[in-house]
């Protein structure tokens, strides 16, 4: 069994293929159980929808930094206004959430409060985090470091090998999609890795310039047991067990 831990089927504005042929092509190559990622309060939403139609699915509740514009006063409505939805038994996270600062014209100061305030929300209702951080580590850890957090998981893991080992001395676990099958990135140990594509993004070898989708993480898989020098199996065992133990599921 295979585990797809972030992939973003849910929002026809980002995903164009059919659902229910989908999860069918998942489950055709072994992949089993998904999970949805919130990138905004509506989006998480989409996903609460999305993963209430699937027994095979679960969601996540996020604020990607890119996506706040630093309305302090929304944000606190929308957080209140999400309080309902942490009763779901199928919300297993809280994320995407993070930092970046890849772009021109970021505002330090406001992804800054909008991580605050979710790393408030995850450690509140004890949630492990899928952290998206894009040139930004540095700040990053001295926000982490100031909660108190079940274990976690920096999603697209592809920053430098001072970045992976302060991630390992933290517990965190890696989030191992396509980029790896084609991009010059530190690996971490298998044993904190977990697969995820990032669906319709990041498309694996040798699918690459196609729709990403759930079924591609055998792909990965198959990567990661030549990477590795394991069997398959033991790939697919070690990591869907870390998911299954991340995210409860």
């Amino acid at each position: 069994m295979l585990i797809d831990t972030h992939c973003h089927i849910h929002g026809r504005d980002m995903f164009e293929l059919p659902a229910d042929e989908t999860l069918a092509h998942a489950h055709a190559n072994g992949v089993d159980k998904c999970i949805v990622i919130g990138t905004t309060p509506a989006d998480s939403t989409h996903a609460q929808a999305f993963a209430a139609e699937y027994a095979e699915v679960w969601w996540t509740y996020g604020y990607h930094p890119n996506e706040y514009d630093g309305n302090r006063t929304q944000l606190e409505r929308d957080l209140s206004q999400a309080k309902p939805l942490f009763v779901d038994q199928k919300l297993v996270a809280i994320g995407e959430i993070g930092l970046d600062y890849h772009f021109a014209g970021f505002d330090r100061g406001a992804q800054a409060h909008l991580l605050e305030q979710m790393l408030q929300l995850a450690q509140d209702h004890k949630l492990p985090v899928s952290f998206h951080v894009r040139d930004a580590y540095d700040d990053f850890w001295s926000i982490f470091d100031n909660f108190h957090l079940p274990t976690s998981v920096l999603h697209s893991f592809s920053d430098s090998e001072e970045s992976m080992a302060a991630g390992l001395r933290r517990g965190l676990y890696f989030g191992v999609n396509g980029l790896a099958t084609f991009a010059n990135i530190p690996h971490p140990p298998l044993e904190r890795c977990i697969f995820e594509t990032d669906a319709p993004f990041l498309t694996p070898k040798p699918f690459r310039g196609k729709i990403n989708r759930p079924g591609y993480v055998k792909n990965i898989a198959e990567w990661a047991a030549s990477f590795y020098g394991v069997d398959v199996a033991d790939v697919a065992r070690i990591t869907s067990t870390n998911a299954e133990k991340l995210f409860n599921i």
